[in-house]
């Protein structure tokens, strides 16, 4: 009899220990009994924003572990997103159409390729103080322009000041040093401030700062570019495209989440990086809850004919050292279908 009851509690401590081992198993694979999570590196462009919101989403939601993964998201170094990406110390990450422009081809090619659209149209354009004449390209002339002396960033000004009949070489360029575009515009250090409007332009609203602002596409359409985007390491696609496809599944719900929910989403951010100002947050967030997908058939797509007429007008203009073909530097094959 005691023999009976020693073999029942065996097998009982047997079961259960059994069970505590799977129980682990499943949370190591995000459900998958017996599979250890995928480890990810994520590097962001900068520091945590709105443009990062579905990352995060995904993240605290359990998006990543549904699809078997662990990923895990990391400041960009000196030389940026592109080239921690490109050395494969991260497999994925943030950069922008037009500064992938150099590594796209030639001798300087990164192996790196666009794998999805964060935001679908460029939201980027030029803002400064209200009723100074900035409202228009043209009113740009005499006035304090901060640049980057980028030459991608002066060429698409002069085009678009040009555009509107005025003369470039009557705006006044100095160096930026911009951090805060608000405090910036206030002080009349400067006058006019290429912004991204969905982040800067949304905090002047939130400071109750009045302005003036016009968007690059709406004077060129072939500024209407993809930026930003993430980039995915070349050599990452071509041995682990599943995983791509599976980290992409996962960030197009968190993505989603932020479109359907933004102040819910825009939570989620906050507690994840506590330093940013809340109210811009969910300002910002109700904003791009209508940009990241807005038009396009799904989020991330990438519409080769746009992002062919940017690198094209590049090329026409001498903007690229080498001439970059069609198709370069993207791919919509990872994206959820």
């Amino acid at each position: 009899m005691k023999k009976k009851i020693l073999a029942v509690l065996l097998c009982g401590a047997m079961v259960c220990a059994m069970t505590a081992c799977q129980g682990n198993d499943t949370k190591e694979a995000g459900g998958e009994e017996g599979k250890e999570l995928e480890k990810l590196t994520f590097v962001l462009d900068w520091t945590p924003n709105t443009n990062h919101t579905g990352l995060y989403v995904a993240q605290e939601k359990g998006y990543f572990e549904e699809e078997g993964l662990e990923v895990e998201i990391v400041q960009p170094p000196e030389d940026g997103a592109d080239a921690l990406v490109a050395s494969g110390k991260a497999q994925v990450g943030v950069s922008f159409q037009d500064t992938m422009a150099p590594g796209v081809t030639g001798e300087n090619a990164l192996p790196t390729t666009a794998i999805a659209a964060v935001v679908q149209h460029n939201t980027s354009g030029i803002i400064s103080r209200k009723g100074e004449g900035m409202d228009r390209p043209k009113g740009m002339e005499g006035k304090k322009y901060a640049t980057w002396d980028a030459p991608i960033e002066k060429a698409m000004v002069q085009n678009v000041v040009e555009e509107d009949g005025g003369d470039f070489s009557k705006v006044e360029l100095i160096p930026s040093t911009v951090t805060d575009e608000v405090s910036a515009l206030k002080s009349q250090s400067v006058d006019a401030i290429w912004v991204f409007y969905a982040w800067a332009g949304i905090a002047t609203e939130v400071a109750g700062l009045e302005t003036d602002y016009f968007a690059f596409k709406d004077i060129n359409p072939a500024f209407d570019y993809y930026t930003p985007v993430i980039i995915a390491n070349n050599e990452f696609l071509e041995e682990e495209p599943d995983t791509a496809k599976a980290f992409l599944r996962a960030l197009e719900k968190g993505y989603q989440d932020a479109i359907e929910d933004p102040d819910g989403a825009a939570q989620i951010l906050c507690q994840a990086s506590p330093e940013l100002d809340e109210e811009l947050v969910k300002a910002s967030q109700e904003y791009l809850a209508d940009q990241y997908q807005a038009d396009a058939e799904r989020w991330g797509y990438i519409d080769p004919e746009r992002w062919n007429a940017f690198y094209s007008w590049l090329n026409e203009n001498g903007l690229s050292e080498t001439e970059i073909p069609q198709d370069a530097g993207f791919s919509n094959d990872y994206l959820p279908q």
